[in-house]
C-alpha cells in the first residue's frame, strides 16, 4: 500500500453527484483517485472556485464526498490574474500561460506544510495536468531518500494544442492575433512540457498519440500511456430515458462550451455542416449540450433548429435521445471522454478524425469520420435515414468500450508505476 498526494487543478467532483458541472479534466481525476484508494492511502491538494454562493455550496458537498475516499483533502483558493497581466506575461516570462494560471503563493505554503508535516511521508507525489506542474517542482525540493516518486500525468500533450491552435488560426487574417499568441505559448509549452517530463520519475500519457508527440520533446522519455476511461454502469444504454425534446433528428454535442475546441467544433459544424443536412432532413435539430456557453455558442441559439442549453443536471438524456451524436472537433488533444461516453452509451456517431484521435476505431464499424463539410454531412444524414445502421455502430462502439475501457481496468496501470 502506497500513501500518495494527488495534485489536482480543480476539486475531481464525482460526476455522478454534479453530472452537469463535471469536465474532462475532473472525472478522470475523481475515477484515477476513487480506484487508487480501493487499496492505497489518498491525500488530495486541490483548488476550490469560489468563497461563497451556490458554487461554493456545492464545492463544500463534493469536499466532503471526497473524503470518503481521501485521508484529508486540503484547497485554496487560485490567484486572481487578469487579462492585463497575462498580457504582460506572455512578453516578459518564458513560462507559458498555463504554468502560471494556478502558481498561487497560498498554495504552495499549503503543499509545504503538507510535506512537512511529521508522519506524512509520502510515497508517490501525483501532478495531474501541466497547470499542477509549478507545485510538482516544487516538490522535487522536498525530496530526500527514497521519497517520494513524482508522477506527471500529462492530460493532454499541451504543446500540441497550441501548435494545432496557431495552424487553424493562421489562415484566417481576422485571427492572425489569437495565431500570434497561440504561436507564442506553443513555443514556450514545449520548453516547459519537456522541462517537467525530464524532471518526473514517471510520465503518463492519455493515448498513443500524446505519448509519441511527447516523445517528440524527447526521445529519451519513458512515457506510460494510461487511456481515459468511462463508469460502464452509468453510461449505459438503458441507464435513462431520452430528453423528451428531442424528435428523431436530434443530432447532440456535449461538452464545456466555453473551451476553445468545442467552441470551434460547434460553430464550424452550425456554419458549414448542420446547412447541408437542414437541406435533406428539414426537421433536423442541433443541441448543443455543456455549462458556460461562451458567447460564439450562445449567438447560435439564435439560429433555426439549433438549441444552446448551458448547463444541464444530467447530460445523459440529450446523448440517449440523439438520432446521431457528433464530434465535429478540428483543434485539440488527448482522448475526449465525451466519445466514451456517448460510445458506452451505444449511440451511432460521425466524428472527424481529430474527434477521436487517439483511440482506436475503424471507421463504419464503430463510428463514421468524415473531416469535410460535405462527407460529414452525407455521414450524419445516412445514419438518421437507415436507423439499424445507427443502432449497429452504436452496439460496435459499446462492446469496444467494454473491452478496453472501463476504470477497474485502468486504474491497475497507473499502480504498476510505484513499484
Amino acid at each position: 500500500m502506497a500513501r500518495i498526494l494527488i495534485l489536482t487543478p480543480q476539486l475531481p467532483v464525482p460526476p455522478q453527484s454534479f453530472t452537469g458541472t463535471s469536465q474532462g479534466t475532473t472525472i478522470r481525476n475523481f475515477n484515477l483517485m476513487a480506484g487508487l484508494a480501493k487499496r492505497h492511502t489518498v491525500d488530495l491538494l486541490s483548488f476550490r472556485m469560489s468563497q461563497g454562493g451556490v458554487l461554493a455550496r456545492q464545492e463544500d458537498e463534493s469536499q466532503a464526498i471526497l473524503r470518503r475516499y481521501c485521508r484529508q483533502v486540503v484547497t485554496d483558493l487560485p490567484r486572481v490574474r487578469t487579462l492585463r497581466r497575462r498580457a504582460w506575461d506572455t512578453v516578459t516570462t518564458a513560462l507559458p500561460d498555463m504554468a502560471l494560471r494556478l502558481d498561487a503563493p497560498a498554495m504552495h505554503q499549503r503543499l509545504s506544510a503538507l510535506l512537512a508535516a511529521d508522519g506524512a511521508g509520502y510515497d508517490v507525489i501525483q501532478v495531474e495536468g501541466i497547470e499542477m506542474a509549478p507545485y510538482g517542482l516544487a516538490a522535487l525540493r522536498w525530496r530526500q531518500g527514497n521519497a517520494p516518486l513524482l508522477v506527471f500525468d500529462d492530460h493532454n500533450a499541451e504543446y500540441v494544442l497550441q501548435q494545432r491552435a496557431f495552424l487553424t488560426d493562421v489562415r484566417r487574417p481576422a485571427r492572425w492575433v489569437a495565431a500570434a499568441y497561440s504561436l507564442v505559448q506553443w513555443q514556450k509549452l514545449a520548453r516547459y512540457e519537456r522541462g517537467i517530463c525530464r524532471a518526473a520519475d514517471r510520465v503518463v500519457a492519455v493515448s498513443d498519440a500524446d505519448r509519441a508527440a511527447l516523445l517528440c520533446l524527447d526521445p529519451e522519455l519513458e512515457v506510460t500511456v494510461v487511456p481515459n476511461g468511462v463508469d460502464l454502469d452509468f453510461y449505459r444504454p438503458d441507464a435513462v430515458a431520452p430528453a423528451p425534446e428531442l424528435g428523431p433528428h436530434a443530432l447532440v454535442f456535449t461538452g464545456k462550451m466555453d473551451y476553445r475546441p468545442n467552441v470551434d467544433a460547434v460553430t464550424w459544424f452550425a456554419d458549414a455542416v448542420l446547412p447541408l443536412i437542414q437541406a435533406r432532413v428539414p426537421d433536423v435539430h442541433f443541441y448543443v449540450v455543456g455549462q458556460q456557453p461562451h458567447a460564439k455558442v450562445q449567438a447560435l441559439a439564435d439560429r433555426p433548429g439549433i438549441t444552446v442549453t448551458g448547463r444541464v443536471p444530467d447530460t445523459r438524456p440529450y446523448i440517449a435521445g440523439a438520432g446521431v451524436y457528433v464530434v465535429p472537433l478540428r483543434i485539440g488533444g488527448g482522448t475526449r471522454l465525451k466519445v466514451l461516453e456517448a460510445m458506452a452509451m451505444g449511440q451511432g456517431m460521425v466524428s472527424t478524425r481529430m474527434g477521436c484521435d487517439g483511440f482506436r476505431f475503424t471507421d463504419g464499424r464503430e463510428v463514421r469520420f468524415a473531416d469535410e463539410p460535405a462527407d460529414f454531412a452525407d455521414a450524419t444524414v445516412a445514419l438518421l435515414h437507415d436507423r439499424a445502421q445507427a443502432a449497429a455502430l452504436g452496439q460496435a462502439a459499446r462492446r469496444h468500450v467494454e473491452a478496453h475501457f472501463g476504470w477497474d481496468a485502468i486504474v491497475p496501470a497507473l499502480e504498476a508505476l510505484y513499484r
